[in-house]
């Protein structure tokens, strides 16, 4: 019991004997490991962060602006392929329907060529008979009742032009000449007044004429002292006596529309009877 020493200066020992090997091993360590060389501050790795993080989104907005303007175009080129893809599909349906107009247009054309080929036919066998009813015209007009016979001889003329011209058709030139005779075929249903001239004893003078439809032409001087009927059987003028004037005046006033319609005394020719004519 003796020999054993007491806790407390055993537990001095043992930390003797410990901080003793922390000093030599940190001498030993402070001998053996080469020193570190000094880093970057925090500040400078805060400033290099800064600007890393600049660039990247400078580098950003410029990838995004080349984003949007390859969408836009990508937008632009899709409606122009759209309209296209439209206009194709219309230029399509319109393609089919001219194709049948052009079809239609076709068998017509062949159609008229027909046709112009048989009225070049009857065109041949029409001219003849155009122009001998323009000569029964003529005729009919010298051996007819003597008024306006400027005018009509005049429609005579211009019918003989019409059909020389070229670029008046037969249907053209026809319909004249049915008109021609629709208006003389009038002449015979109505009542006219006109001033013209009259040669009497190889003069000329005005004088006011009267035409009841084609059975009685009258003329009358201007001072209403002189009148006179057309005789149709001797084709010459018979003076009237004065008890006609008033009533020619009254014709005449009927015929311009000046007076109502009234009944009036004119000589007129008598009826000749058929066999006596023959």
């Amino acid at each position: 019991m003796g020999q054993t020493r007491p806790l407390h200066h055993r537990l001095r020992g043992a930390a003797a004997s410990t901080f003793a090997l922390l000093a030599a091993a940190t001498a030993f360590s402070q001998e053996e490991t080469p020193e570190a060389p000094a880093g970057p501050s925090g500040e400078e790795l805060l400033d290099e962060s800064v600007g890393v993080r600049r660039e990247a989104n400078t580098e950003g907005v410029a990838s995004q602006k080349k984003i949007d303007e390859i969408s836009s175009e990508t937008e632009k080129l899709f409606s122009r392929f759209s309209n296209a893809l439209r206009q194709t599909d219309s230029t399509r349906v319109y393609n089919a329907q001219m194709r049948q107009l052009i079809q239609s247009q076709e068998a017509e054309l062949t159609s008229l060529a027909d046709q112009i080929d048989r009225v070049e036919i009857v065109g041949r066998s029409v001219t003849p008979l155009m122009l001998r009813m323009i000569e029964g015209i003529e005729a009919f007009v010298k051996l007819d009742v003597p008024f306006l016979m400027e005018e009509r001889m005049g429609r005579v003329a211009e019918l003989r032009k019409v059909m020389t011209r070229a670029d008046v058709s037969k249907s053209e030139q026809f319909r004249q000449i049915l008109e021609a005779y629709q208006i003389e075929a009038e002449y015979g249903r109505t009542i006219e007044a006109y001033r013209s001239t009259l040669e009497r004893e190889g003069k000329k003078i005005t004088v006011d004429f009267l035409r009841f439809g084609r059975i009685a032409l009258l003329y009358q001087t201007l001072d209403g002292l002189e009148a006179g009927v057309w005789d149709q059987a001797n084709r010459s003028w018979s003076p009237l006596d004065s008890g006609y004037r008033s009533a020619i005046r009254e014709g005449l006033r009927i015929a311009r529309k000046q007076a109502a319609p009234d009944l009036i005394r004119l000589p007129l020719p008598a009826a000749v009877d058929a066999e006596e004519a023959g």
